[in-house]
């Protein structure tokens, strides 16, 4: 790191500079360092926008499965949201269970946006896992 310091024997003040960069991701402001990598002893932090679309999706899914809306389309109508959207956000009931749980807790990999998540992904699990840069699970009988 190209941290430079100066004291000023003065007035005792100790200056640090520590070069960096800001940028947006998810909502949120995340720093960088001079190589690109994510500051240190940053907390995790989860993408509220992709919560509250995985919130979303758990409600609507529930309405379905409870028949309280007979189709989507009434979901949709009901909720007065395009029934394209409802569906493209009912997809990430599909997504893998360690999927969910990383993004809940804000360590999904760089880069996986609701965006990412809004086109056409894989149904099966191993290959949702290796498309959004997640690493692959363990076989049976050997721990995660």
């Amino acid at each position: 790191m190209n941290r430079q310091e100066s004291y000023d024997p003065a007035t005792g003040i100790l200056t640090v500079h520590v070069p960096f960069a800001l940028k947006r991701r998810g909502g949120r402001k995340l720093i960088l360092m001079p190589d690109g990598s994510p500051a240190p002893l940053q907390a995790a932090r989860a993408d509220e926008t992709l919560l509250k679309a995985l919130a979303r999706a758990r409600r609507w899914s529930r309405l379905l499965e409870s028949n309280r809306h007979a189709s989507i389309k009434a979901l949709a109508e009901a909720e007065n949201i395009n029934h394209s959207y409802v569906t493209r956000i009912l997809r990430l009931t599909l997504l893998a269970p360690d999927i969910v749980e990383a993004i809940l807790k804000g360590r999904q990999p760089k880069g996986l946006e609701l965006a990412t998540l809004m086109v056409d992904f894989p149904a099966e699990w191993d290959r949702q896992r290796e498309a959004f840069g997640f690493p692959a699970m363990k076989e049976a009988g050997q721990k995660a």
